[in-house]
């Protein structure tokens, strides 16, 4: 599977994960999340080449995409990952909420979303 593929598979699970919890379908959110961490997992073995792709994602149309690409890049990426989630979190609703949890998580030491 090429880079863009696994981007795109990331982008795919994590709106079908937001979609999932819209209609509170939790247990078909959490197989979405499973695929999009995969997908990560396998983009973060090919290095900062695979990091760097999914930071195409920061200008992806769904906000629920642009914050799980920026969360998720935080350590590699971080001057534009913390402006993506700033964006983000000035507004309403659960996305931008988890925008600004990611931002506290960042600011006090217990973010740990690429570490296995």
């Amino acid at each position: 599977m090429t880079l863009e593929e696994l981007v795109e598979q990331f982008a795919q699970n994590v709106a079908a994960q937001t979609d999932a919890i819209w209609r509170g379908d939790a247990k078909t959110g959490n197989k979405h999340a499973k695929k999009y961490g995969a997908a990560f997992d396998k983009l973060r073995s090919h290095g900062d080449a695979g990091r760097d792709a999914l930071a195409v994602l920061f200008k992806h149309p769904r906000l629920d995409v642009r914050v799980m690409a920026a969360a998720h890049l935080l350590r590699h990426r971080t001057a534009e990952a913390r402006a993506v989630l700033e964006e983000v979190a000035k507004g309403e609703g659960l996305v931008s909420f988890k925008a600004g949890q990611a931002l506290k998580r960042w600011e006090d030491g217990t973010w740990a979303l690429d570490l296995e």
